[in-house]
């Protein structure tokens, strides 16, 4: 149960079809009610959502929220005040205040530093307790960082495949900010066939193919991410309750992957470069 406590719920699924290994569509209300009771069950704190996950908020607020810390995150202003995000954000969640509220597009701060004090408001109004960024690359957060944008909370991709972050984090771990990491299956890809795979994945076809043969391999990679002690929530996203249940059952029973012996090409890391069919 320690190893779960360390799991967070991700909710894009309940907004969107997502996932290059997603067989069931977007998560049905129904299920999203008997996946938000299985996390109360098993004492999940955290339910990670965002403005751009589709009606995901939506779906979320038709429930009691009140066991969890909630995190959203939110587009540029260019597109909408981050003002008005929150107060839709907030209202559709049926909530008075967010956990976290993290910049999807952190990099349009370096354009609009006054964004950031907006942020700064927040957290004084009692509007949200922690600010932050969704980040993709570490040079992003090398960058804000220079500039002075110190987050409270950032989440960053970390799995057995990639590790990045992993020297920034352990620095911002050091100074206080809390860490989340996503895409602990690398959105699907370690379950996938290897065969039949695109030839952009041939570098790892291979590695997948011996990691494929361990058993509860869900709960390996899991269990790989949760053990890192710089790492405050591993955020997770399921389809079904069913999944939720045997990630979490996996993750207690599995034993752990072996020290990976070389690294991968940063485009099979970054889901944004892979082939779009």
């Amino acid at each position: 149960m320690k190893l779960i406590k360390k799991l967070g719920l991700g909710t894009v699924q309940f907004g969107l079809p997502y996932g290059i290994s997603n067989k069931t569509g977007q998560t049905s209300s129904m299920e999203v009610k008997e996946i938000l009771n299985t996390a109360k069950a098993y004492n999940i704190e955290v339910l990670d959502s965002a403005s751009a996950y589709g009606n995901s908020e939506n779906v979320l607020g038709q429930n009691d929220l009140s066991p969890f810390q909630m995190v959203s995150k939110f587009m540029p202003a260019s597109m909408e005040s981050i003002s008005i995000q929150l107060e839709t954000s907030l209202e559709k969640l049926g909530l008075e205040k967010l956990h976290g509220y993290l910049a999807h597009r952190p990099m349009d701060f370096l354009e609009n530093p006054s964004q950031w004090d907006e942020l700064l408001e927040f957290k004084s109004k009692s509007k949200v307790d922690k600010i932050g960024f969704s980040l993709n690359e570490p040079k992003e957060l090398v960058l804000l960082i220079d500039k002075g944008f110190i987050p409270d909370l950032v989440q960053v991709p970390y799995n057995y495949f990639d590790r990045r972050f992993e020297i920034l984090l352990k620095d911002l771990k050091k100074e206080g900010c809390e860490i989340h990491t996503r895409s602990a299956f690398l959105q699907g890809l370690f379950f996938m066939n290897p065969n039949k795979l695109d030839n952009f994945f041939d570098e790892v076809k291979r590695p997948l193919s011996q990691l494929q043969k361990k058993e509860f391999l869900n709960g390996a990679l899991l269990k790989f991410a949760v053990q890192q002690p710089f790492i405050d929530k591993i955020i997770i996203g399921v389809e079904t309750n069913k999944q939720l249940i045997e990630n979490l059952t996996n993750l207690e029973l599995a034993s752990q992957l072996p020290e990976l012996q070389y690294k991968i090409n940063d485009n099979i890391l970054i889901p944004s470069r892979w082939p779009k069919n």
